[in-house]
Parts: structure tokens; C-alpha cells; sequence
């Protein structure tokens, strides 16, 4: 299915492979598609070129993907979102602080991204739910309008229990239902438990 409307991407990836096969299922889902290899190229092509989001890797040679996602940021006020084989501590907490539209937690493929993609950029009113799509499951509708700690909180839980996004997210939920809490408050806690196992494990 292609994108309504023709939004500028920016992708970030220090990996071949992966900045590849990210561009063309991009490319292929409508949408218009700008790659770089490093942080100080994508700087370049953020100014020249505008995107409407940056999909980044964090941790490239160079300027990491949080430097550029900290321009992007002040400069260009481009929303980002983190693509990223790290789910530790630390990097949540940054991701966080930056505020990141959406943190997705590698190895992905291609039809996990472009769902991702089409989400955040409703979640930044750059692109209305199309009349064309089918109406949205509730599930469906809720992964669009997440705060950024319920997707982080998703992200991890695709990690560690290899299952795609709609499934963490059902899984979230249904925590949530058992402790008798909001999904944001139930994600906070995944996260805050996520910090005492870093900080009580392994370095």
C-alpha cells in the first residue's frame, strides 16, 4: 500500500544492509527517501532537503545518532525516531529526553518499519488517517496515538520476546489489565523495572 501523501524520509544507518533494505521498502511504500551513511551526511541532507522524519541508528562512528537527532531537533525541527539494537538503560533514557516519535528495537524487517512509519507521522499531524484505509482496530488506533514511553515500552517487549509490535502491544495491555493500571503507567513500570535490572546485573 503507498503512502497518501509523498513524505520526505530521511534514513540514518551506519550498516549497509540495513540503510538498504530500509530505502527501498520505503521507497516502495510511496514515500520519498533520503539515506546517509553517517551523522555529518545526514545533517547535510536535513538541511538541504527537509525531511518530514528521520528514521536513526544510535550508535554510528562519528556523530551518533543522538547527535543528529539533537539537531534535527533544534535546527531543522524535524521529528526522529530510533531504530536501534540497544534496549539498555541508558539509551532509553536518552531516547526519552530527546523525544523520540517512536523507538523500534532491531533485528525489524520492512513490514514492521513502514507500519511504524505511517504511525508517526500521524502522531506528528503530518499525514490524517486516510479515508481509503479500512476503519482502524482499537489496537491498531492505539499504536498510532502512543505516548513515547509506551512505545519504548513495546519496543522492549519485542526485543526480549521476538513478537512484532501489535502483539507487545497486546501483551502491555493485558499486563495493564491484570495490575489495574493505564498502559502509559504499566509501560513507565516495565521501564523503571527495566532500569533496576541494569543496574543490578552485568555492566
Amino acid at each position: 500500500m503507498t503512502s497518501p501523501y509523498k513524505a520526505k524520509i530521511l534514513v540514518v544507518d551506519d550498516d549497509r544492509l540495513v540503510l538498504a533494505t530500509v530505502t527501498h521498502g520505503l521507497t516502495q511504500a510511496g514515500y520519498q527517501v533520503f539515506d546517509a551513511d553517517n551523522g555529518d551526511d545526514a545533517i547535510l541532507l536535513a538541511r538541504e532537503h527537509r525531511p518530514d522524519l528521520a528514521l536513526l541508528d544510535i550508535r554510528m562512528e562519528g556523530k551518533s545518532g543522538f547527535d543528529v537527532a539533537a539537531y534535527l531537533h533544534e535546527y531543522c525541527q524535524t521529528p526522529f525516531m530510533f531504530l536501534s539494537a540497544f534496549s539498555d538503560e541508558a539509551t532509553i533514557k536518552q531516547v526519552n529526553a530527546l523525544g523520540a516519535v517512536a523507538y523500534l528495537v532491531k533485528p525489524l524487517d520492512i513490514g514492521q518499519i513502514v507500519p511504524a512509519v505511517q504511525a508517526a507521522l500521524v502522531r506528528v499531524n503530518l499525514l490524517a488517517p486516510s479515508p481509503l484505509r479500512p476503519p482502524a482496530t482499537t489496537a491498531g488506533a492505539e499504536i498510532e496515538t502512543m505516548p513515547t514511553v509506551v512505545a519504548m515500552a513495546v519496543g522492549v517487549l519485542m526485543h526480549r520476546h521476538g513478537i512484532d509490535r501489535m502483539a507487545s502491544l497486546t501483551r502491555l495491555q493485558k499486563m495493564a489489565d491484570e495490575q489495574g493500571h493505564p498502559i502509559a503507567a504499566q509501560a513507565q513500570a516495565l521501564l523503571n523495572a527495566l532500569e533496576v535490572l541494569a543496574k543490578s546485573g552485568p555492566a
